[in-house]
């Protein structure tokens, strides 16, 4: 009967190590969704269409940008501050260039500072949405389009923020089957 005993409790213990392996593949995608959707973190919202109030009250966007170590990118903001009215709607650029003799597709990571205004800054649109391809010695401007909204106002611990930080990581993401697909014609046709 203990072997019996034994065998059941080795068989829990095995279900319960594969159901853990299995929640932590799925705490990461579900933890970026709780912060997509409540803003935790200084994770910015997303939105269709803009605010239907604008205030008097402005707020400073600062806009800020790097690279993740392997990444070959140029990439920068086009400019690095804008004044807003709270609920207006903002358009700023980014600009990245890719001076590799090689096609570079990149993915970017955002977020803005502080991170009580992460529940308030809301993009209607932005590159980051897609993942990005720069052809070789190509160069870009990307939007993104955004609003603070005006509930912000009345947030306790967001009220009195007078400026925003909106920062990007680009990263180095595999290039797309059909690009691959062209480069590998592109390099039989050269030989």
């Amino acid at each position: 009967m203990s072997a019996e005993k034994n065998k059941r409790t080795l068989v829990r213990l095995a279900t319960l190590a594969v159901f853990m392996l299995m929640m932590s593949f799925a705490a990461v995608p579900a933890y970026n969704l709780f912060c997509r959707v409540t803003g935790f973190g200084g994770t910015p919202l997303v939105s269709s269409e803009g605010s239907d109030v604008i205030l008097d009250r402005t707020v400073k966007i600062r806009f800020d940008a790097s690279l993740a170590r392997e990444m070959p990118w140029q990439f920068q903001p086009v400019v690095r501050e804008m004044d807003i009215r709270i609920g207006e709607t903002g358009l700023a650029f980014y600009e990245a260039y890719n001076p590799t003799d090689q096609a570079v597709a990149g993915s970017a990571s955002y977020n803005v500072f502080p991170y009580d205004a992460g529940g308030y800054f809301t993009k209607i649109d932005c590159f980051c949405f897609e993942m990005q391809v720069l052809q070789p010695g190509e160069r870009v401007q990307m939007p993104v389009t955004f609003y603070v909204d005006p509930e912000m106002v009345n947030d306790p611990d967001a009220k009195h923020i007078k400026s925003i930080t909106l920062s990007y990581t680009f990263y180095v993401t595999d290039l797309p089957d059909d690009e691959v697909a062209l480069v590998s014609t592109q390099e039989q046709q050269l030989n």
